[in-house]
């Protein structure tokens, strides 16, 4: 029956700042943090947001499918909500959930969006930071670093990088992230000022720079601010650039109901399901605070399947 899926790798940029929230507020440096990886501790953004948003999206593009967006709840008079037919492009891509006659699970899964690429100001300007962790999430194989400088194309004087300031060394051999990451599409401006960090200090370097809001809630009876209602939120800052993976399933391995899924026959015509939603991500956002000026993603590289690497033995996928 072929291959069982195919594994498709996403980059994207952050045109705003962009908050992914934990969903309440702590004490610490800022009231709202962002959703954090619980080992690394660099911010990231789940699968679970990219999945609503790229169907909620998916949706608006077919524009037939309204009830199908969101997570299908139907009204008290029990109208609305997925329609879980086996013709229906965003309930079988997508998955959907039913009171009676169970539900399925979708033939798209989503990983959590890594930082790849973080910008961070210098003396010399931007300048983007990867690290041994992300650079493996798309080649299999790159060594560790030292932890206490930083690595360039070019050797040079200490850099500042928020409040450390690092000897700047030239890359040996296999230590240049810049070729492994020629597959992706990554502007050239931000490839021309690379750099490359140890894993825990690419962890530390990424959190003092984060950037930081304070706002305070609007009384919706005065329009003035609330009293003792300042608060301060953290994002990723605007030109990070994220990769993630969307993994398309082979429809011919699945059922709706009792029946074959009909929406889509190929694994093909899953991913171009969910790329429709692309567009949308650039112009209406993902996350929080998007009417503070936050969310928008462009999405860099929308193509096919990703190439197999080392670390996976080049397989996508089988059957």
């Amino acid at each position: 029956m072929g291959e069982s899926f195919k594994t498709h790798r996403i980059t994207g940029m952050a045109v705003d700042p962009i908050h992914v929230g934990t969903g309440g507020g702590r004490l610490g440096r800022v009231d709202q943090s962002i959703v954090r990886d619980p080992v690394t501790r660099v911010p990231k953004i789940p699968g679970s947001s990219l999945a609503g948003v790229y169907r909620a999206y998916a949706a608006m593009a077919k524009d037939k499918y309204p009830d199908c967006a969101g997570q299908g709840q139907p009204d008290k008079q029990g109208k609305g909500g997925h329609c879980g037919k086996p013709d229906c492009p965003i309930c079988t891509v997508f998955g959907f959930a039913r009171s009676t006659g169970g539900g399925f699970a979708g033939l798209a899964a989503f990983s959590d969006a890594q930082v790849l690429l973080f910008p961070v100001a210098t003396r010399e300007g931007p300048v983007w930071i990867t690290c041994p962790g992300a650079v493996r999430l798309v080649a299999g194989n790159y060594p560790d670093l030292e932890d206490d400088v930083i690595l360039r194309s070019q050797a040079g004087s200490a850099l500042n990088f928020g409040w450390v300031l690092l000897q700047v060394k030239q890359y040996a051999n296999g230590q240049d992230p810049g070729p492994l990451l020629n597959k992706l599409e990554i502007p050239e401006y931000i490839r021309q000022r690379l750099a490359a960090v140890s894993d825990k200090l690419f962890s530390h370097i990424v959190n003092s720079n984060l950037e930081v809001r304070t706002s305070v809630s609007i009384n919706p009876e005065t329009g003035a601010a609330e009293e003792r209602a300042l608060f301060t939120y953290e994002a990723l800052p605007r030109s990070t650039v994220l990769l993630w993976e969307v993994i398309s399933k082979n429809p011919a391995h699945f059922k709706v109901g009792n029946g074959a899924v009909e929406a889509v026959n190929e694994m093909t015509k899953v991913f171009e399901v969910v790329k429709e939603a692309h567009p949308y991500l650039e112009c209406l956002g993902i996350g929080g605070m998007g009417t503070r000026g936050m969310g928008r993603l462009r999405v860099l590289s929308p193509k096919g399947p990703s190439e197999p690497s080392a670390a996976d033995g080049g397989k996508t996928g089988g059957a």
